[in-house]
């Protein structure tokens, strides 16, 4: 049976900046294996002036430019996927923070399209009107909403199937799925000579000894413990 493809959207006036990202690593290889299609978007080219003026003086006065409606409705009515299900979001340090049960329900969209903004902001009309939610990666302001898109994007591809192969797509499940954090991983060699940074003394870093002790057991009984402790729970 053929994997489903997801579709993701970024409409943006900086999309060189976008690209690069999504063609490497794993979201690089999701794409060649058809598993999703990623495009950035030009806002400029939903413009009718000669200019591609996308923003205007904010009304009431005030610094700067704000970005106008009739682009971003322009172009979401040109990208936006008919027969599929779509989700439109607004990336606004004001949104509603995002979590990982965030990521694993917006994976059931068939395409996501996000609303970049830039400059003083985007007129507020955008975010009312034509997106279905406004999300926030953390509590402060980015120069655009580009990065955040970037966050978003990586969060949520990275749990469709075929992308980072079954066994690993469990391994996010059991340990994401009710906001928990995964247990700290080691490998060779299991001790390590270091100079501190700070110090200058050298310092003995070793492996845990229960991870070298072969007992799958008791292995799993300390992760399950690290995995609590990291999750402060």
């Amino acid at each position: 049976m053929p994997t489903k493809k997801h579709y993701y959207d970024i409409i943006s006036i900086f999309p060189q900046t976008i690209e690069p990202y999504l063609q490497a690593s794993i979201l690089g290889r999701a794409q060649t294996k058809k598993i999703v299609e990623f495009k950035a978007h030009n806002l400029r080219k939903w413009t009718h002036d000669k200019h591609h003026q996308v923003d205007d003086t904010p009304y009431g006065g005030g610094p700067g430019m704000v970005m106008m409606i009739e682009p971003f409705d322009r172009a979401i009515r040109a990208i936006r996927k008919r027969g599929k299900k779509n989700r439109i979001i607004f990336t606004s340090a004001s949104g509603k923070l995002f979590e990982q049960k965030d990521a694993k329900r917006l994976s059931a969209y068939d395409q996501l399209i996000f609303l970049c903004g830039h400059y003083e902001g985007i007129d507020a009309r955008v975010e009312k009107c034509l997106a279905d939610e406004s999300i926030s990666i953390g509590p402060y302001v980015l120069t655009g909403g580009e990065l955040p898109a970037l966050v978003i994007i990586d969060s949520v591809v990275r749990l469709l199937p075929g992308v980072l192969g079954k066994e690993a797509s469990l391994e996010v499940e059991s340990h994401t799925e009710h906001g928990l954090l995964e247990y700290p991983q080691y490998t060779r060699p299991a001790t390590y000579k270091w100079k501190s940074y700070q110090t200058k003394k050298i310092e003995t870093l070793n492996v845990p000894p229960i991870l070298l002790s072969g007992n799958h057991k008791t292995i799993e009984q300390w992760r399950n413990e690290q995995i609590k402790k990291r999750s402060q729970i």
